[in-house]
């Protein structure tokens, strides 16, 4: 058996962890608007990296342009999903990996959704111009990682026990 450990102590780690997940991301956006807000964008490395200048006020690769309220509303769904997924999987280091990927999407949604309520558009900044990729921010890449860290940890490294373990966890109790 494993050794569960205290959920209080998680639950202040993680929100302590989506806190500066958050403050990060912002800190980032505030230094874009500072320093490449109304400047030509800074090349990293010629014809492949870029930091470039640029208001979204849509989605991923643009979509849904100036839906502010149903953004806000899907990261309001995210939110309750994400901490009603972390209450549920079993404080023990086997799932840690899906309790970091929780608090990262959290941050991740959070960091952008305070972009939107504030400034009505998304602060986005790094641009692979070798693939002409679309311009993204740090809270981007939260949520990109840990959605595919995710599938990865589900589809091959947990077992259906694990799971079971999960998704059964809170019955009974």
């Amino acid at each position: 058996m494993k050794k569960k450990q205290s959920r209080p102590v998680h639950y202040f780690i993680a929100i302590i962890a989506v806190v500066a997940g958050v403050l990060f991301d912002q800190w980032t956006k505030l230094l874009v608007l500072t320093h490449l807000k109304g400047h030509d964008s800074y090349i990293v490395i010629k014809n492949v990296f870029e930091l470039e200048y640029l208001e979204n006020r849509g989605a991923a690769f643009g979509m849904l342009q100036g839906k502010q309220f149903f953004f806000i509303f899907c990261v309001a769904l995210i939110a309750f999903f994400s901490i009603y997924f972390y209450r549920t999987v079993p404080m023990t280091k086997h799932f840690l990996p899906l309790r970091i990927c929780a608090v990262f999407i959290l941050a991740g949604a959070f960091g952008n959704m305070i972009d939107r309520v504030i400034r009505h558009y998304v602060v986005d900044f790094f641009y692979f111009s070798l693939i002409d990729f679309p311009i993204f921010n740090v809270a981007d890449i939260y949520v990109t990682f840990s959605a595919f860290g995710l599938i990865i940890l589900l589809l091959f490294y947990y077992k259906e026990e694990d799971l079971e373990q999960i998704f059964h966890n809170r019955k009974g109790k």
